[in-house]
């Protein structure tokens, strides 16, 4: 064991090819196909994407340019190339897919609407003309703080139709996380609702709002609300504006504004639970190009497809594909606004059954939940028009891999592991599915004209199969993020400066086996050091959750005396939660399990059970949280968007 590399002892054996059924109806359906493509994107990468973005993209004025990295680590794509991103995901499809349902919306209490392709580009026109109404144009930032409704994604389509920079701050934050997003963004309006629905009750997204315009915000003259829960609000004269009377009279027809493929197309700041939130820049071209592409790469989207993610706008996941990649596909996309246990744990399957969803993508912390509630929420619908099953946000385990396989996909859906970042803009490893065979809890390998590696401290190439290392990308992609917005230093410090500007560093840790499959570890700072052995969390965490009694778990460290770092584990078990004798009963039953399935190492010093992890809205757990409770430090972080802030004091075990 090296002190540069980082310890994997989690084997996972079963392989699963792609059903025949589905490669021969897929866009890439075979390994040779495959191989092929990312052969020819190794050997001339710029020409490889230039092509691509030929082909896949309108352009106003085409491009001569198609790398241009004098000014690296700020490379440009496309640079003389002139497009707009609206028009590429409406107007281009209205000659052939104007009828064609583009949008289906369910809310939380059963309201449903379906949108053609021509009623989005209608609405999209109307509410452009009505920011240009305001004076809001070109460079002009708007923040969108909404709840997951399909004027959401209008008002994203909308700024971009025009030009305007576009920030969506998830509608689970706080008014002090929205007040930060709007001042570092310099915005001059937001686009916000009364409220949204989720777990039955309204979250007042207006009184967040103007709390956060109450402590500063100078930059803000108009604020545009969507009536959409029917909760009272307070409107301020002059510069609030209800939606409806703000497109009344409007034209219904709005010329797009043509941009240079590097202008920004929008703003999007990470969590910020340390420090000053990051706001990642992408740009109009290659992030449009990133998002197609993998659409129909990794999601193999068809004409005739029923496609759901299920992450909300405000992620980096809900600009990809919910607002930008399916609608520049022409795909119809589903959008849900709501908890996916309201009225019951069935609730995301039986969205799937009457919609006829086809392809479904989800996190992994959403399956976890629903596998701990019982198979017999889904085994109670059809879920018989599922081709295609996708996971996004964190390594999925290979216990939940394999419930969803079973159990969702009934054994006939590949299923497509995928890992990116906001950073990357698009999907960077994943199995193509009519080509790639698969591994429960690896994102199985690069995507055509992707060129990652894992690499020790040095920056070297980890060659070991059993050792992991920093993930990097050796060469720039199209879709990747531009700078941070404000910052250009903290760009250079955060994702370049580990080795000397030669790779993007992603800030996860990874590894690959004998067969050049990727595995993810978890995040760098997730490492733990254990008397000098470095252990990825993810790998404790599969151990655990594969035990039948536990499921979900999540693993931190905190400082030992004599080991440097003890593991400290989170668990949430099937059924009620243990306490007193049963919980010690099952802690020892626990250590001893992960010293069996990875090695004594590995076994917890800690292990505290609740009802469940503290996650986002979005379902991403807090470590940051867990590892401030592990420590018994101080809570400082943002917790407002947490689902229940009572976990809280379950982990800190005063409950």
């Amino acid at each position: 064991m090296s002190e540069k590399t980082i310890d994997s002892t989690l084997s996972e054996q079963r392989v699963f090819q792609p059903p025949a059924s589905f490669s021969v109806k897929a866009r890439i359906g075979s390994l040779a196909e495959y191989q092929k493509l990312r052969a020819a994107a190794a050997a001339d990468p710029a020409g490889f994407w230039a092509a691509l973005a030929r082909s896949e993209i309108d352009w106003h004025k085409d491009f001569s340019v198609a790398l241009d990295a004098g000014k690296a680590p700020h490379y440009a794509w496309f640079t003389d190339g002139v497009l707009n991103v609206s028009y590429n995901c409406l107007d281009r499809h209205l000659a052939r897919r104007a009828d064609k349902t583009a949008i289906i919306f369910e809310g939380e209490n059963g309201d449903t609407r379906r949108l053609s392709y021509a009623d989005v580009h209608r609405q999209v026109c109307l509410f452009a003309n009505a920011l240009k109404a305001k004076g809001i144009g070109k460079g002009d930032r708007v923040v969108i703080y909404m709840p997951m409704v399909p004027e959401a994604v209008v008002a994203m389509q909308a700024c971009a139709r025009i030009g305007a920079i576009h920030s969506v701050v998830f509608g689970g934050f706080s008014a002090e996380s929205l007040k930060d997003r709007i001042e570092d963004a310099g915005a001059t309006a937001v686009i916000t609702a009364d409220g949204g629905t989720r777990g039955g009750k309204v979250v007042e997204l207006k009184a967040a709002c103007d709390r956060a315009l109450a402590k500063g915000c100078k930059t803000v003259e108009t604020v545009i609300v969507l009536k959409r829960a029917g909760n009272a609000v307070a409107m301020q004269a002059g510069r609030d504006h209800w939606w409806a009377d703000t497109v009344r009279g409007q034209a219904e027809h709005c010329d797009p504004v043509w941009v240079e493929s590097e202008h920004p197309l929008y703003l999007l700041y990470t969590s910020g639970s340390t420090g000053k939130p990051k706001g990642i820049q992408h740009a109009s071209g290659g992030y449009l190009l990133g998002a197609l592409v993998t659409m129909k790469w990794v999601f193999d989207i068809q004409d005739a497809d029923i496609f759901w993610c299920t992450a909300d706008v405000g992620w980096v996941t809900g600009h990809s594909y919910v607002a930008y990649g399916p609608l520049a596909a022409g795909a119809t996309l589903l959008m849900y606004e709501g908890a996916p246990t309201v009225p019951d744990a069935g609730r995301f399957w039986d969205i799937c059954a009457r919609h006829k969803v086809t392809i479904f993508y989800t996190a992994p912390t959403a399956i976890r939940a629903l596998m701990k509630l019982g198979e017999e929420f889904p085994n109670k619908y059809d879920l018989s028009a599922l081709r295609l099953l996708g996971t996004v946000g964190e390594p999925i385990n290979p216990e939940a891999w394999m419930w969803y396989h079973r159990v969702i996909g009934k054994e006939r859906c590949p299923i497509v592991d995928t890992w990116w970042q906001t950073e990357t803009g698009m999907i960077m490893l994943a199995p193509v599915p009519g080509a790639v065979p698969t591994k429960p809890g690896s994102c199985t390998l690069p995507l055509p004209g992707i060129d990652a590696d894992v690499v020790d401290e040095q920056g070297t190439s980890v060659t070991d199969p059993n050792q992991g290392g920093q993930l990097v990308i050796k060469q720039p992609w199209p879709s990747m993020l531009r700078t941070i917005w404000g910052n250009e230093q903290r760009y250079r410090d955060t994702y370049w400066a580990k080795f000397s500007g030669r790779y993007y560093v992603a800030g996860d840790t990874a590894r690959r086996d004998a067969d050049g499959y990727f595995w993810i570890m978890g995040r760098a700072d997730d490492v733990i050091k254990v008397s000098g052995h470095r252990l990825g969390t993810m790998e404790i965490e599969s151990a655990l959750v594969a035990h039948p009694r536990v499921a979900e778990a999540a693993v931190v460290s905190r400082p030992d005396d004599i080991k440097g770092e003890a593991v400290f584990a989170f668990v949430v078990t099937k059924g009620e939660r243990p306490r007193n004798d049963s919980a010690r009963a099952l802690t020892d039953e626990l250590r001893a399990w992960v010293s069996q399935q990875i090695g004594p190492i590995a076994k917890p010093d800690d292990i505290r059970y609740a009802e469940n992890l503290p996650k986002t809205r979005s379902g991403k757990i807090m470590r940051r949280l867990l590892r401030a409770i592990a420590r018994g430090e101080p809570i400082t972080q943002d917790i407002s968007t947490l689902e229940n802030e009572d976990i809280v004091k379950q982990l800190q075990g005063e409950r």
